[in-house]
């Protein structure tokens, strides 16, 4: 008897705070679709006895199959001092290691970016030195700002998170692969996208077998070339 095929492993990166309905909603629809969904919210991400919560969340981006992230206008926990949050770092290693990546992000955060670069802060630095100039230069004026802007936005580094989402790091546009980040406002839009992305289970399989199979033809090409 033919052992049936393993499901596709998708992992799910967001925030939860704020968007637990969001995800149990999604975490749902995709496993009716045939994924099985690694998602932290739900405890289906494979953990590691022997490794921290990030080592277990990037282990898990390394052995799935599929890649989505949902950036919200929280950054996320796990957040150790001078170091990103664990979101974050997920969506680095999704894009160090080249996994298939579908890409969700607030509206706010879009808006955020978008007003943040017409006063001329472009990047991370150029932020920090307009909130400077605007008097949020400590730690406890930093924490007034982002009391009163709670439900916009609760750190800045998100903004950095989109902009690591669209390859905002090539300078060549060609080359900016994977960086379609869609705009969502709530579980509307978050469901509308995710069931017209992954419903189509089998495109998704095929789409997934075609990628690996240019990956080994070129380890063969390779192979063949070093034996020469």
């Amino acid at each position: 008897m033919a052992r049936a095929k393993e499901p596709l492993k998708l992992m799910v990166s967001s925030s939860v705070y704020g968007i637990e309905d969001y995800l149990d909603q999604i975490f749902a629809l995709l496993g009716q679709f045939g994924y099985e969904v690694w998602m932290s919210h739900k405890g289906t991400i494979p953990i590691y006895p022997n490794q921290t919560a990030l080592e277990s969340c990037l282990t898990a981006v390394e052995n799935c199959d599929l890649f989505l992230s949902i950036i919200t206008p929280r950054y996320g926990s796990g957040v150790v001092q001078d170091q990103l949050s664990i979101t974050h770092q997920e969506l680095l290693k999704a894009i160090e290691k080249k996994r298939p990546r579908w890409i969700l992000a607030h509206n706010n955060v879009i808006f955020a970016r978008s007003m943040f670069r017409k006063l001329g802060a472009k990047d991370g630095k150029q932020r920090t030195e307009l909130l400077e100039k605007l008097g949020f230069s400590d730690e406890k004026s930093m924490k007034a700002l982002t009391k009163r802007e709670e439900l916009v936005i609760d750190d800045f580094r998100v903004i950095d998170m989109y902009d690591t989402a669209i390859r905002n790091d090539l300078v060549v546009y060609q080359d900016r692969k994977g960086n379609w980040v869609q705009k969502y406002s709530d579980d509307r839009d978050i469901n509308l996208f995710a069931t017209f992305q992954f419903s189509r289970y089998r495109q998704v399989e095929g789409y997934l077998n075609e990628q690996l199979k240019d990956v080994k033809g070129l380890t063969a090409r390779v192979s063949d070339g070093e034996k020469k």
